[in-house]
């Protein structure tokens, strides 16, 4: 997969975006041109597209798993616009645009957030039941409802507001595995899952996506510090502005930097073995590595 072929994947995830979600003259239209506001401001669609790689990883096709990598990235826009809400992370700026609710209010903005959570689980369950096999579906959305819960990004997100400004390593690891590494997590699982990969396979691709998923909230924390604004959409060192404990603050840019690099060296060993087209999935783990935004 060249980088023109992941542009090419994103844009087929916007373009079923578009799709599945109510337009926004649809009633609620503020409501709905809130949720359209922040989930079709591109991004880089990661976590679709790792669905989708998932899927080739083990033999499936692109075109049916297309709603599935739809309902990860609303899940995840979901997120940012709560994370940014002045009771969390208090942000302004998202993907170079305004926060969600600067432009559509607090109370919009947070329930824009729950509306985009609750679509994606609709739009799971309305996969095609005869092409799929319910059993996939259902396995589907506990995996997704698992990364998405107590357990998963909204644990890592309590911890983290509890925990400003007091945490080590490990308890900082703890906290990115379940807010960042979760849906990472599952998106590789999904689409896996669906495709009618087996458990090993399965465990394969999550074990993969875990450590992707870490490598990821490093090499984010990395440009909160010495990246460019305008490529990354939010301004250097907001992270330490709101006290935020970071790798680049526990262990220091340089020391970021290795662990990140031996996370990925070590994804890269999960691939081995399984029966599909990994290449998307290799290309991926390194773009995180070297990715500037």
């Amino acid at each position: 997969m060249t980088n023109s072929h992941f542009d090419e994947l994103a844009k087929l995830i916007d373009e079923a975006m578009d799709r599945l979600l109510p337009a926004p003259e649809v009633q609620p239209a503020l409501l709905h041109q809130a949720m359209r506001y922040t989930s079709l401001a591109g991004g880089k669609r990661l976590r679709g597209i790792l669905t989708l790689a998932a899927g080739r990883a083990v033999g499936g096709e692109i075109t049916p798993l297309l709603p599935a990598a739809v309902a990860l990235e609303l899940v995840h826009a979901y997120s940012l616009i709560h994370d940014d809400l002045p009771c969390m992370d208090n942000a302004d700026l998202r993907r170079g645009m305004p926060a969600n609710h600067l432009v559509y209010g607090e109370a919009m903005a947070l329930l824009a957030g729950d509306a985009l959570l609750t679509e994606a689980f609709r739009i799971l369950a309305g996969l095609d039941a005869e092409y799929f096999g319910p059993a996939r579906i259902v396995a589907a959305i506990g995996k997704l409802a698992l990364a998405a819960g107590s357990l998963g990004m909204v644990g890592g997100q309590v911890d983290d507001l509890a925990n400003v400004g007091h945490l080590d390593l490990a308890e900082l690891d703890s906290i990115n595995d379940r807010k960042t590494g979760a849906l990472i997590t599952a998106a590789l699982g999904i689409g896996a899952v669906l495709s009618g990969a087996t458990e090993e396979q399965v465990a394969a691709l999550e074990r993969y996506g875990a450590k992707i998923g870490r490598a990821f909230q490093i090499t984010d924390d990395i440009l909160d510090e010495i990246g460019d604004s305008g490529l990354t959409g939010k301004p250097n060192g907001s992270d330490k502005s709101a006290g935020k404990r970071t790798y680049p603050a526990i262990i220091g840019i340089e020391q970021a930097q290795a662990i990140a690099s031996d996370l990925i060296q070590s994804a890269q060993g999960d691939l081995v073995g399984l029966p599909g087209d990994t290449v998307g999935l290799s290309q991926i783990a390194e773009y995180i590595l070297k990715r500037n935004r």
